[in-house]
C-alpha cells in the first residue's frame, strides 16, 4: 500500500514538473507585456465573458407571454377559456378585469414530453381600462387582437382606432412584436371573412393615419408613424409582421391563433 502511494507521489511530481516546464515560456512573456496592456487584455477577456453570458441569459428568458386585446364583447375572454382549458365558459362573458395565467395550451395537454407553458394575458376592451395594456405589451412574445367579424362594421371605426394605438405602441415597433388579428365568431353564417375585413381595417386606419398626422409631435412623441408616406397603408407596411386569421370561441374553432402562438412561443 504505501509503496504503492509512493508511486503516484513520484508520478504526481513528474506531471508537475512538466507542467512548469510548459509554463515556464509563458508566464516569461506575460511577465514581458506592459502592465498597462496587460490590464486592458484582462479586462476585454471579462468583458467578452460577460457579453457572451448575458446573450445566453437572454435566449433563456425569452418571453412566452400572449396579449389578447380587442374591443369589448369581441370574444377575447372565451377565448382565454379556450385556449386554457377547452370551455366556452358558458357563451358570453364580459370581463372588467384582466384574465391572466400561465398554462399549457388545452390542445397539447396530451401530447408526450415536456412543453413549455404560455403565459396568456386577457385584457378588457373597455376604454377606462385600456392603460392596462400599455403595462403588458412590452412583455409580450405576441399580440392576438380580436375582431368581432360578425359585428365588425358598426365597430369598424372603433376597432381601428384601438388597433391603430398598438401599431404605434413604441414597445410593439422597437421589438417587433407579431400581431394576429383574429376575426372571431366566423362561424355565424353572416360573419364577414377575414379578407374583407383586412380590406377594411386598412381603409380605416389610412383615414386614422392622414388626421393624426395633424396632431403636433409632441403629442405624439411616443408614437411611431404608420405605414409608407405617398402610399395607400396596408400592413405589409408595418414594422413588425401582422397576420389575420379566423376562429369561433364558442365551437372551439380556434386552431389557426394556437399555430400563431406556438409559432412565437417556442414548444
Amino acid at each position: 500500500m504505501e509503496e504503492g502511494m509512493e508511486r503516484w507521489k513520484v508520478q504526481l511530481e513528474d506531471w508537475a514538473g512538466q507542467l512548469r516546464e510548459l509554463l515556464h515560456p509563458c508566464l516569461q512573456h506575460v511577465h514581458q507585456i506592459p502592465p498597462a496592456q496587460l490590464y486592458a487584455a484582462i479586462a476585454v477577456l471579462s468583458l467578452t465573458a460577460l457579453f457572451l453570458l448575458s446573450l445566453r441569459l437572454f435566449k433563456r428568458k425569452k418571453s412566452n407571454t400572449i396579449v389578447l386585446a380587442g374591443l369589448s364583447g369581441s370574444g377575447k375572454t372565451v377565448l382565454f377559456h379556450q385556449l386554457r382549458d377547452g370551455s366556452s365558459h358558458q357563451g358570453t362573458v364580459t370581463s372588467m378585469e384582466p384574465n391572466e395565467g400561465t398554462f399549457v395550451l388545452h390542445s397539447e395537454t396530451s401530447k408526450k414530453g415536456k412543453i413549455r407553458p404560455v403565459h396568456v394575458i386577457d385584457v378588457p376592451g373597455h376604454s377606462r381600462l385600456r392603460p392596462k395594456l400599455d403595462e403588458v405589451l412590452p412583455l409580450a412574445a405576441g399580440i392576438v387582437f380580436v375582431v368581432d367579424a360578425l359585428d365588425f362594421l358598426p365597430n369598424c371605426r372603433s376597432a381601428s382606432e384601438y388597433l391603430y394605438d398598438i401599431l404605434t405602441n413604441a414597445s410593439v415597433v422597437k421589438k417587433k412584436i407579431p400581431i394576429c388579428i383574429l376575426c372571431n365568431k366566423t362561424d355565424k353564417v353572416t360573419a364577414h371573412t377575414k379578407d374583407f375585413i383586412r380590406k377594411q381595417l386598412e381603409k380605416e386606419l389610412d383615414k386614422l393615419r392622414a388626421s393624426r398626422s395633424a396632431i403636433s409631435a409632441a403629442d405624439i412623441a411616443n408614437d411611431f408613424t404608420l405605414g409608407i408616406s405617398g402610399e395607400a397603408f396596408a400592413f405589409t407596411q408595418c414594422h413588425n409582421r401582422v397576420t389575420v386569421a379566423e376562429a369561433s370561441g364558442l365551437t372551439g374553432e380556434i386552431a389557426q391563433v394556437e399555430e400563431f402562438i406556438r409559432e412565437h412561443v417556442k414548444p
